[in-house]
Order: structure tokens, then sequence, then C-alpha cells
């Protein structure tokens, strides 16, 4: 587990949130180590350890998460606790990936979901997720996909306002707010290549 003082957590994350790129390289250096061990421990299919590569889901794992914290979506307050949401999503992204292949991999194929995983940037095997994140303020780069409405509530979020809060601030419900930033978060990193957008969700 990285070894980070509570003092200093809240310091880096306050950063992460507010966009800051070195404190979001700093945060995937602390845990992409114990990322990429617990990626590699739950690829135990044979198949699957040949077409998916251990680098690239971590790098989808950390996009996803940058996107929603840029979005205010997660919330998390010790070292600890955001160690188990990145460990989850990694979990969730290697399942999701076994049942995507069980399920649409093409007779031959040689690299199922490989296109999936990569973001926009280009694909290098020695690149690290620390280093790609490193070079993005990524607050920004979602920002510029929102609309003002989505950028103003996103904003709110990020402050640590409730649903409540901020849907008596723009006389609307707190609940219809919450899911059209999901759907927006969705939509965001489906255009960014991180996931693919599922319209059946709220």
């Amino acid at each position: 587990m990285p070894k980070l003082d509570q003092k200093s957590f809240d310091v880096l994350i306050a950063r992460v949130r507010e966009g800051n790129a070195s404190a979001a390289s700093e945060l995937v250096k602390l845990y992409e180590p114990e990322i990429l061990r617990d990626i590699r421990l739950r690829l135990t299919d044979a198949r699957l350890r040949r077409t998916l590569d251990s680098m690239d889901v971590c790098q989808s794992v950390f996009g996803n998460f940058f996107v929603r914290v840029a979005l205010g979506q997660i919330d998390f307050d010790r070292p600890g606790q955001l160690l188990r949401l990145l460990s989850t999503m990694a979990r969730n992204k290697v399942i999701d990936r076994h049942r995507r292949e069980k399920v649409r991999r093409p007779k031959n194929a040689s690299h199922p979901f490989r296109e999936d995983l990569r973001t926009n940037e280009p694909h290098d095997p020695g690149e690290s997720p620390s280093q790609i994140v490193a070079g993005q303020e990524m607050v920004e780069l979602v920002e510029s996909k929102l609309s003002r409405e989505e950028r103003t509530i996103a904003a709110m979020r990020r402050r640590g306002k409730t649903w409540a809060e901020i849907g008596e601030k723009l006389n609307e419900s707190g609940e219809a707010l919450r899911k059209r930033l999901a759907r927006s978060c969705r939509r965001v990193l489906a255009e960014l290549g991180i996931e693919e957008q599922n319209p059946s969700n709220d």
C-alpha cells in the first residue's frame, strides 16, 4: 500500500481535483505498482493474458478515474479507500474484457479489445500511465467536452457540494442532475476512447 500520511494525502487530492497535472502524475506513481500487480494477479485466463496487456488495463483504469474526478463523480477521503476504489475498477475492467472476449471475439482474432483500451494518445509499450497523465491537464481536457451547465455541475461537485445542494442552487432535482452528469461522464469517456458508451445506463 502506498505510504502517504493523511495530511499529505489530503493536499495531494486537493491538487488533483484542481486539475494539477504534476499532482495527477504523483498519484499515479504512488498507486500504479499496486494496481498493475492486482491486474496481473487477476489475469488468470491464459488466452486473456496473451491478448490483454496489463499496462493497457492500468492506463484505462487511471484514465477513467481522472475523468470521474474531474466530473466530481467519486468520493474518497483516505489513502486505503482510494486504493480499494482503484483495485475495484481494475477488477471490473478485467472482468468486463473477459466477458466481451467470450461474447464478441471473432475467430482467429489476435488482439481483441486492444483498441477499446487505448486513449487518444499513441500507444507505446514502454510508456506508463503516469507519463501519459503528466502530459495533460485532465480537468481542462474534460471540461472542454462539456456544456456550460455541465461544467457548472462538475465544478460544484469537485468543491464537495451534495446533489441536494446543487439541485437547490440550480432549481432542479438533485437526482436528475446526478443522472445528467453520469450520462455526460459516459459520453466523455467514450470520446476519449477510454470506455465504450452505454446509452442504456443512467
